[in-house]
């Protein structure tokens, strides 16, 4: 007979391999997984005590905190279907979240519950609020009194199928509204297998939660290292001396990130050299990296880089960038390029570049296309919106509407989303690509390319700029510099120099916002370079 590939397994596992071990570290305090256990046993019969049942949805809004971890398991063991929301959202946008996806239960943290709190009154199936760590002012249950009151025993589960939606994420709508992401237990399953593999998960590991378990489950992180019987450190929020004390503290050997925030531990890093005397691998999720950070990674923080790519709607992750054998005989800076890119197919996925026709690009490194995926991690659909499903799912393939390059070798180079290309007088430009370029220059902290209007060229590269303290640098400097390191038509013709760049919870930055910015202010400050 066959076992279904449910996640509730994964638990069940570090339980009976790993009962004793501690499992979870979360604000000074430690779990073991069978204490984990008995908590997420407690949050199921509370669940079902409130009518939650097979199918139904069951709203999260946290940071990485032990609540939101156990809250995986506590759900699936219901049958019920988790709905992780991103803490960066406005209150109007929970609202649209928690209708549409008709959940019937919100916990929230205490610390976002003024998120909640102004619009709770428009929630139309809510039945249930109950508030982690509540405090006096917040007049909803608590969850660790609620909690309290149910047994540790066993929950009896109703039969999970592989296929049954787990889990509901709903992507940031750069337009209209979010687009509610179906994933079944299978979907997750097979991913985490592969996953585990290629980032070579194993019960030694300390991993330390920095992406939000929010973002497409913390990229799976609460199913391979749980499977596998690794300790989980749960940070509330990324700042880079608490991630180095974290890391010496509890000799974290793994943690998933954004470029953006990997960043700021280089910035720390060059700042107060703290020590670290043991193996830490870095993954790095999100848009590609510059070539110079992965240097800089590893011969200064001594820190193995492994790029990934993958999005919500593939469970996500589909490439991974780590240098096979046979091709170590490569120099060290090809080798440091290479594991920049997006890298080459998973076990279990099938990754093509093809142009507008559907015909796979050539292997040049130049001819740009489309990635396209097919593999089990491929989502169920979108929640109520098979039009959009239909438009992203064609020919059993996801179009990622990621736009990409591949080598002689295999490896996928993002080189923009589909919007974020700029062509300039017909010719195509990777805005990760100027951008890369710019990071080389001493005063650029960091560093965001977009197109704007040019009137020879139809548009140009325009760069928002943060610049590193302490340092100066004027915007015909970082066009010349961009134009001894670029060929002439890539460069960029102005420059925008701002305090911070707008960032999702993730560390990604939102580049819609800086092209809403730069509209708003072309009438005052727009200006162009020939």
């Amino acid at each position: 007979m066959n076992v279904p590939l449910v996640l509730t397994h994964f638990l069940d596992r570090a339980v009976s391999l790993y009962g004793d071990k501690v499992g979870v570290i979360s604000e000074e305090k430690s779990l073991t997984y069978r204490e984990l256990y008995e908590r997420v046993n407690q949050l199921s019969h509370g669940l079902s005590d409130i009518g939650v049942k097979k199918g139904d949805r069951v709203a999260y809004l946290a940071p990485n905190t032990l609540e939101m971890l156990e809250g995986f398991y506590g759900v699936f063991q219901t049958g019920a279907i988790m709905v992780p929301l991103n803490i960066r959202l406005k209150p109007d946008d929970y609202v649209f979240i928690l209708n549409h996806s008709e959940s019937k239960v919100l916990f929230v943290d205490a610390e976002l519950y003024h998120l909640i709190a102004p619009v709770k009154n428009e929630l139309q199936t809510v039945e249930y609020i109950i508030v982690h760590s509540k405090t006096d002012d917040i007049d909803e249950i608590a969850y660790d009194t609620w909690l309290a009151q149910y047994t540790t025993e066993p929950f009896v589960r109703p039969d999970i199928d592989e296929n049954d939606v787990c889990s509901l994420l709903y992507t940031s709508g750069t337009t209209g509204n979010p687009k509610g992401v179906m994933l079944t237990h299978r979907n997750n399953y097979l991913h985490a297998l592969s996953t585990m593999h290629h980032l070579r998960v194993s019960d030694r590991d300390v991993y330390l939660h920095i992406l939000p378990m929010f973002h497409v489950n913390g990229w799976g992180a609460p199913f391979y290292y749980t499977a596998n019987g690794a300790t989980h450190v749960c940070l509330r929020k990324a700042i880079p001396e608490v991630i180095f004390e974290y890391v010496n503290k509890y000799k974290v050997t793994v943690m998933h990130m954004a470029p953006t925030v990997l960043n700021t531990l280089l910035q720390y890093y060059e700042q107060h050299v703290p020590t670290i005397e043991h193996d830490v691998r870095v993954v790095i999720a999100g848009s590609a990296p510059p070539p110079a950070f992965v240097t800089r990674v590893e011969k200064e923080l001594g820190w193995e880089f492994i790029q990934v790519y993958g999005m919500t709607e593939s469970s996500p992750l589909s490439t991974v960038s780590t240098v096979r054998s046979h091709l170590q005989h490569l120099p060290l800076s090809d080798q440091y390029r290479m594991k920049a890119k997006a890298g080459y197919a998973m076990i279990g996925c099938e990754v093509k570049v093809v142009n507008e026709h559907g015909e796979e690009v050539p292997r040049d490194g130049k001819s740009i296309g489309e990635v396209i995926v097919r593999s089990n991690g491929v989502m169920a659909g979108y929640w109520k919106n098979p039009e959009a499903t239909m438009e992203t799912i064609r020919n059993g393939w996801l179009h990622t509407g990621d736009m990409a390059t591949i080598d002689m070798y295999g490896n996928i180079d993002i080189v923009d989303r589909k919007k974020d290309i700029i062509i300039s007088g017909g010719e195509n430009i990777s805005s990760i690509e100027v951008e890369g370029v710019l990071y080389e220059h001493p005063a650029v902290l960091e560093a965001a390319v977009i197109a704007v209007p040019h009137e020879k060229w139809g548009e140009t590269p325009h760069a928002f700029v943060v610049v590193r303290s302490g340092k100066e640098v004027t915007e015909q400097e970082l066009i010349a510099f961009s134009r001894e390191k670029l060929a002439h038509f890539k460069a960029i013709t102005g420059v925008t120099f701002v305090q911070e760049l707008p960032k999702t919870a993730s560390g990604k930055i939102q580049k819609v916002h800086l092209r809403n910015e730069y509209w708003q202010s072309i009438g005052k400050t727009g200006r162009y370079v020939n």
